[in-house]
């Protein structure tokens, strides 16, 4: 329900971004086939999702949400691509990156002219917002993707390394999740909602982000060729820096990590000794305590439809973990 809902409300966003695009002069070759590969696996319904439920419980008109959500978009584009650079992601969901196809220096400039669009046409967006708006908006933006970046720079510390600090590391995913507030907060924001609701929006943002930012970490345990990636060359999943925490069970993930190759018995083998875990049991305590937080707040909601969609959304971050 929740895909197919988020694909609907991400359809004129994905297509203005794509025209906007096709429609620049992009001289290098090169670079206009770069542009053209990422659009035919570019599938983010996250962020212009989450944007448009929260324009709408905000009080907002679908049809006005479509520019400053496809900005969000952009944005959230130019990062993917040069975390891609960064973490050195050649490949991902079984396919080649723009990075991995046409290597570091297409891809940085890719990324750039994401972040250079995006940036301009939110800027057209709220041009007829009042003076204080406008400026909340953008300092929003600038707060919440300088915390983004903060917490990708703190992580190549981390990078490798099998002593990380789960507090330490559970401090950046937190960290990471200010994208998806920055999408709430906006929303809410440009649709002129109340104070109330553009509080329990920004608010909601940051929890659902923590929620979608640790169910990945738990995904990622089950998927071989992400875990593999991350065992040799980023960090551990939260959970299994966790699970390292007893002592009874760190030799066991330690020898299935050290294996060479991650397989999928190895996989469900490393999942059975890990979620059994006290401190993994309590980082699903953490995410529950969340997610009741996250319901609360979309009780603030006026909108029925908006307050129910929020509150499932909330609760489908648990499902299945």
């Amino acid at each position: 329900m929740l895909v197919k809902d988020f694909q609907e409300r991400s359809e004129k966003c994905h297509d203005y971004v794509k025209t906007s695009f096709l429609s620049e002069h992009i001289e290098d070759k090169k670079l206009q086939r770069a542009l053209e590969y990422y659009f035919s696996y570019w599938n983010d319904f996250t962020h212009p999702g989450i944007f448009s439920i929260a324009f709408e419980a905000a009080g907002g008109k679908l049809e006005n949400a479509v520019r400053p959500q496809a900005a969000m978009a952009m944005m959230a584009a130019a990062f993917d691509i040069h975390d891609d650079i960064i973490d050195g992601s050649k490949r991902k969901h079984g396919r080649l990156t723009v990075f991995g196809k046409f290597g570091q220096d297409i891809a940085l400039l890719l990324g750039d002219a994401f972040l250079i669009k995006g940036f301009t046409l939110l800027s057209d967006s709220v041009a007829e917002l009042i003076v204080e708006k406008e400026r909340e908006v953008f300092a929003t933006v600038k707060k919440c993707l300088f915390e983004v970046g903060n917490a990708h720079a703190q992580e190549l510390d981390a990078k490798g390394k099998f002593d990380v600090s789960p507090d330490d590391y559970l401090h950046v995913l937190e960290m990471k999740a200010a994208s998806i507030e920055a999408d709430t907060h906006v929303a809410a924001l440009i649709a002129g909602g109340s104070e109330k609701e553009i509080d329990a929006l920004r608010e909601y943002g940051r929890i659902l982000g923590v929620l979608a930012t640790l169910r990945e970490e738990f995904v990622d345990i089950f998927e071989v060729e992400e875990l593999t990636r991350r065992v040799q060359s980023e960090t551990l999943p939260i959970p299994i820096m966790l699970a390292l925490q007893e002592k009874k069970t760190k030799e066991k993930i330690m020898k299935l990590l050290r294996k060479g190759k991650i397989t999928t018995n190895g996989v469900d083998k490393l999942a059975s000794v890990l979620l059994d875990t006290e401190p993994v049991a309590r980082l699903k305590r953490k995410m529950e305590k969340l997610c009741e937080r996250g319901i609360s707040l979309a009780g603030q909601i006026t909108d029925r439809k908006s307050k129910s969609l929020l509150s499932y959304l909330a609760q489908s971050m648990l499902e299945d973990l």
